[in-house]
């Protein structure tokens, strides 16, 4: 941390050792892209609602309004600023202690949600190999089995998680590229049988239902940025790193979505499992088994890198005496925040019983206002501090840092209206209020233990 919270930090820890610099750029590309995407699996919604022309469309202009504005200012703020907690750290030193909190407690909050969801798609994708994996309790158990796996790896530190991203990413997109040259070099398939009313129907969704889709998976390209301390070089690796992630994410949706277009299977007829079915309609059950497979790699690996990028905030949550001390507990092995992982990790199983779609909306409105403090960072530190040194700028100088939040804080506000919208749409609303005040509850918490009478020599905690 900068300026007084740097201090309160060293003097409270002055035998810690500073983190491992273990991250390289390939490990760093790899882990933000099961952060934000791990392949192309949650797109049946949208090509079902939209068709394949649309789809493409939208899996094209998304990283342009949405991606490339967040990756950008993450890039800035990270090379300028790289230090344990990321997006926690940037917003408390431009914004001051309490916007600090606000941050690192809407990140935390949103992650509860969030990566219940990764659970709960793998036992689908399992599902479609061992049918009872589908039903609780047994995808109760297998979901808590998962992140008891995600944490424990974790456990060895930042660089067994990044490393293990790479072979993960290569074995996810393996039978995607199977299956794209199937489709390529392969016949046109008759597509599957639909009615014309019904192809109609579903592609008269307006467009922007079909960007809603497409914002949930291009998001999070700020998580990475929480071990910022553990990567090396990060003033020209996180610019490098971000860019090339935004271009793979990007890569590895309109590929195989152009590809099973080719293919002649109807856009109506997508649903939970339909890259499988296009697997075995291409080149039979063996590419079916391999997505299937993939599928559940795809949500293994998204749970691990983002266990590896959540369990840092309550780390420097404690170290600033927000949360308890204990919380800030390393292993001395691998640098590892061990007690932090394993409260993140029953947190999480916690929230496996909510359903797939609540879990969604929840996770998207409230890493809304994250996104938008963040933002809000960007333009203020411009402002206080002018001279700190930049290897990577948003293009266009003040008004350019001020123009990069404005279209994806417009798309946030329209996803949080269309939640509202919805059948049963009034409990958002309630969620992210009981979230707001929570935030502000820990903040006045802290204020009060550190204006109370303590003995000499006793700290906060």
């Amino acid at each position: 941390m900068a300026g007084a919270g740097r201090e309160v930090s060293s003097r409270a820890r002055p035998a810690e050792a500073a983190p491992k610099k273990a991250v390289t750029l390939v490990a760093l590309v790899a882990a933000t892209y099961f952060m934000v995407s791990g392949g192309p699996f949650g797109l049946e919604d949208l090509i079902a609602d939209t068709g394949y022309g649309r789809a493409v469309l939208v899996l094209l202009v998304t990283p342009v309004i949405w991606s490339l504005p967040v990756a950008m200012a993450v890039g800035e703020l990270a090379a300028a600023y790289p230090e344990e907690g990321g997006y926690y750290a940037w917003v408390k030193r431009a914004l001051g202690p309490f916007w600090g909190v606000q941050e690192a407690w809407l990140s935390l909050a949103a992650s509860f949600f969030d990566l219940a969801i990764y659970p709960t798609l793998f036992t689908r994708y399992l599902a479609q190999l061992w049918p009872p994996a589908a039903h609780a309790p047994v995808s109760i158990v297998i979901g808590v089995g998962l992140i008891a796996a995600a944490t424990a790896l974790n456990l060895r530190g930042a660089r067994s998680t990044t490393n293990a991203s790479v072979f993960l990413g290569v074995a996810l997109l393996s039978p995607f590229v199977a299956l794209t040259l199937a489709a390529f070099l392969g016949p046109i398939h008759d597509s599957v049988p639909s009615t014309a009313v019904a192809d109609q129907a579903r592609h008269a969704t307006p467009l922007f239902a079909g960007l809603a889709v497409a914002m949930w998976n291009y998001m999070g390209w700020d998580n990475a940025s929480t071990i910022a301390a553990e990567v090396k070089d990060p003033a020209r690796t996180y610019p490098r790193a971000m860019f090339l992630a935004v271009a793979l994410v990007a890569t590895t949706y309109v590929i195989p979505v152009a590809a099973v277009a080719h293919s002649g299977l109807a856009p109506a007829a997508w649903t939970d499992g339909t890259w499988a079915l296009a697997g075995e309609k291409l080149s039979g059950p063996r590419l079916a088994t391999a997505i299937a497979v993939a599928g559940m790699v795809s949500s293994g690996g998204m749970l691990l890198a983002l266990v590896l990028s959540y369990s840092r905030l309550p780390l420097v949550l404690a170290r600033d005496g927000y949360l308890p001390s204990w919380l800030a507990k390393v292993s001395a092995r691998s640098g590892a925040p061990w007690v932090s992982l394993v409260v993140c990790g029953l947190l999480y199983a916690a929230c496996l019983g909510l359903g797939f779609k609540r879990l969604v909306q929840l996770d998207v409105v409230i890493y809304g206002g994250s996104l938008g403090l963040e933002f809000v960072a960007l333009v203020a530190l411009r402002v206080k501090e002018p001279g700190t040194p930049r290897p990577y700028r948003v293009p266009g100088g003040m008004v350019g840092a001020v123009l990069i939040g404005a279209i994806p804080m417009a798309l946030i506000a329209m996803s949080f209206v269309d939640a509202q919208a919805e059948e049963g749409g009034g409990w958002v609303v309630v969620a992210v209020v009981a979230v707001g005040v929570t935030g502000v509850l820990l903040h006045a918490a802290h204020r009060l233990r550190a204006r109370a009478p303590r003995s000499p020599g006793t700290a906060i905690t």
